[in-house]
């Protein structure tokens, strides 16, 4: 069996454009705060503790792959989730990794009652 041409196809722009957007923790992080509100690149170093520049340049790479969007508000840039499916996308990753985690220490843990 083959995968369909479409499909990898689809599958090849999901990696360049989302997944590696996702890629850096930062970034993740990033995205979960503008969940909440729009936020300028100040607020949101602020927020998470890093460097401006730092920040900066992890917005510029959620912008080039369409995961949020910037407007301008007279001297300030704030941004916002593009969409906010990503949050629900992470959410069920994180609920994955959760599940995968807690059978590891169940198996530690061994058999109930031993």
């Amino acid at each position: 069996m083959t995968l369909d041409n479409h499909l990898r196809e689809e599958i090849a722009q999901l990696h360049a454009q989302v997944c590696s957007g996702l890629a850096d923790t930062n970034r993740i992080l990033i995205l979960y705060t503008l969940k909440e509100n729009s936020l300028n690149v100040s607020e949101l170093s602020e927020t998470l503790g890093l460097p401006q520049p730092t920040t900066s340049r992890h917005l510029k790479v959620l912008r080039e792959r369409g995961l949020v969007v910037a407007e301008r508000d007279a001297q300030s840039i704030y941004y916002t989730l593009a969409d906010e499916r990503v949050i629900q996308a992470l959410d069920l990753l994180r609920a994955v990794l959760n599940d995968k985690l807690e059978a590891q220490a169940q198996l530690v843990r061994g058999p109930a009652g031993t």
